[in-house]
């Protein structure tokens, strides 16, 4: 084993998907120098997500990349996001929901990006050409994780060569597993899995599909949940040339498909007779779990390697990023000097707390599939039928809108028990809700809008800590000198905005590095950044 010099690297991170990529990213802009070992090349059509949401566009506009990821779309940004409800692509309409996941690229006063319906393997180019053009960020394929030993002051962290198998051993700050649902570094911690595992059984396929998409008259769409009992199912669009996902739900224990079944599936439950060709297919079984911890000493956990659910509503692959960006500027401000140990200490609850939130959506979402929305005659071309149509289309819009349009659940994630966060009273207003009411009550993320000059509020926010100075009368004064004091990246906006006052309920607000609310008041009371940066004793 030979022993390679890491000082200048002072996290290593395990795994290059999403949540990985968005860690290093995150470190990368704040001059904190990472190294990303990856098993292997990530390539090829795999069945993985879709959906890249409103916020985890924010995060790519923060990067200055979310023009790359529009660029990227196989389908172009104007592409409709509608989700389309159908007997079979060859059948009758039972109900449709225009701009599924808010991907519609207008500008909208709530958010400062549109989602976008995308490979979740062209995102990954993406953030991958993004991270490897900062300094200080390396990435090393064909590295598998081997096993971590940890002291107070660092972590020695062995990765084995996947090839010949040669290990070598860096010595870093810290350790991050990102590393996916079968997490190594998770099992070496002795994180384990808790929750409900078999919640049902589904098959993901990726199909060459050449004219399906002029072969039906449903129009354009993301996604058709086809109604029928040949194959309760989605499909859709996923990449050009004529690249289509199809996927089974609710499959039977036991049941497998060969190419030449799923071919036959894809046929049956369409309608529609086409030269097909299987590219990928896999089983796959949705799950509620969540890790027992998500850290270990100067080791943690983000994305899938510390929970799991159903993909419904397209909350999972963004989660991860997100758990990146909150790990990400906690990290940096711990190893630039100016966070304290209750910093990185919040991680897991913070992010516990969001994840039980989006879980139980994603959960809620998963019990509507189509193999339990079918009824008996939809496809029946008589009054019965229609009749059936239309019920089912009336449960559909009130039962199903949740998962295609969840603001709330997106945007509307609070802090609401963080212990780095300032109560001013109102953290115990906070409710869930799946609509978005954007809100400033400290945790929450910053109440967005668009300026006068056409940028977004966020596009001034600085890269440490923010104050907005919304009052002429509120005095910025005592929070400069305390942040300089401190050392605590500190930026002040005047938007000179009348609009902004009501929204942040308060003439003064802290906003934190990930655009969470850190604090709001009248005046600045001495203090509050040894909360919000973790150096109080709590």
């Amino acid at each position: 084993m030979s022993e390679q010099s890491a000082a200048a690297q002072r996290v290593a991170i395990i795994g290059s998907g999403p949540a990985g990529l968005a860690l290093a990213i995150e470190l990368g802009h704040r001059g904190v120098a990472c190294v990303v070992f990856e098993r292997e090349v990530r390539a090829g059509y795999a069945p993985r997500a879709k959906t890249t949401n409103v916020r985890t566009r924010e995060h790519l506009r923060r990067w200055g990349i979310a023009g790359d990821l529009a660029a990227a779309s196989p389908f172009g940004v104007d592409y409709p996001s509608d989700v389309h409800f159908i007997t079979s692509l060859a059948g009758a309409r039972i109900h449709r929901f225009e701009n599924g996941m808010d991907c519609r690229p207008v500008r909208d006063e709530r958010f400062s990006e549109h989602a976008q319906w995308i490979p979740q393997y062209k995102l990954e180019g993406v953030l991958n050409a993004h991270a490897v053009g900062l300094p200080g960020v390396t990435i090393e394929y064909g590295q598998a994780f081997a096993r971590f030993s940890q002291g107070p002051d660092g972590v020695a962290v062995t990765v084995r060569d996947a090839t010949t198998g040669a290990e070598r051993t860096a010595t870093v700050d810290y350790l991050v597993g990102a590393d996916g649902a079968r997490s190594a570094v998770r099992d070496a911690i002795g994180a384990t899995m808790h929750g409900r595992y078999g919640l049902s059984r589904n098959y993901n396929t990726i199909f060459a599909a050449p004219g399906l998409a002029e072969a039906h008259r449903h129009g354009p769409g993301i996604m058709y949940w086809q109604l029928n009992p040949a194959a309760p199912s989605l499909l859709g669009p996923m990449d050009v040339p004529d690249l289509w996902y199809f996927m089974p739900t609710g499959v039977t224990e036991g049941v497998t498909y060969s190419d030449d079944e799923v071919l036959s599936l894809i046929r049956t439950s369409t309608g529609i007779d086409l030269p097909y060709r299987i590219l990928s297919s896999d089983l796959w079984i949705a799950s509620r779990l969540l890790a027992d911890r998500y850290c270990d000493g100067r080791v943690f956990l983000i994305g899938d390697a510390c929970h799991l659910h159903p993909p419904f509503g397209g909350f999972g692959m963004n989660m991860g990023i997100a758990d990146g960006v909150d790990l990400g500027w906690k990290l940096a401000a711990v190893l630039g000097g100016w966070g304290g140990p209750r910093l990185l200490d919040s991680y897991a609850g913070e992010r516990r707390f969001v994840h039980e939130y989006v879980m139980d959506e994603a959960e809620a979402n998963h019990s509507l599939l189509p193999s339990t929305l079918m009824r008996p005659g939809l496809a029946d071309d008589t009054p019965e039928g229609a009749a059936a149509r239309a019920e089912a289309g009336a449960f559909i819009a009130e039962h199903k809108a949740a998962e295609f349009h969840a603001l709330g659940v997106i945007l509307g994630n609070c802090y609401a028990t963080s212990d780095i966060v300032v109560d001013d009273g109102t953290m115990r207003d906070w409710t869930r809700r799946r609509d978005y009411i954007p809100s400033a009550i400290p945790g929450c993320l910053a109440p967005h809008a668009w300026l006068a000059d056409g940028r977004s509020l966020y596009d001034t926010f600085g890269q440490g800590f923010t104050l907005l100075v919304l009052d002429d009368a509120a005095d910025a004064g005592p929070a400069v000198a305390e942040a300089h004091a401190a050392g605590v990246p500190l930026t002040i906006v005047t938007p000179n905005d009348p609009r902004l006052a009501p929204l942040y309920a308060a003439p003064l607000a802290l906003i934190r590095p990930d655009q969470h609310v850190a604090w709001r008041g009248k005046a600045w009371a001495r203090g509050i950044f040894a909360t919000v940066t973790g150096r109080s004793a709590g």
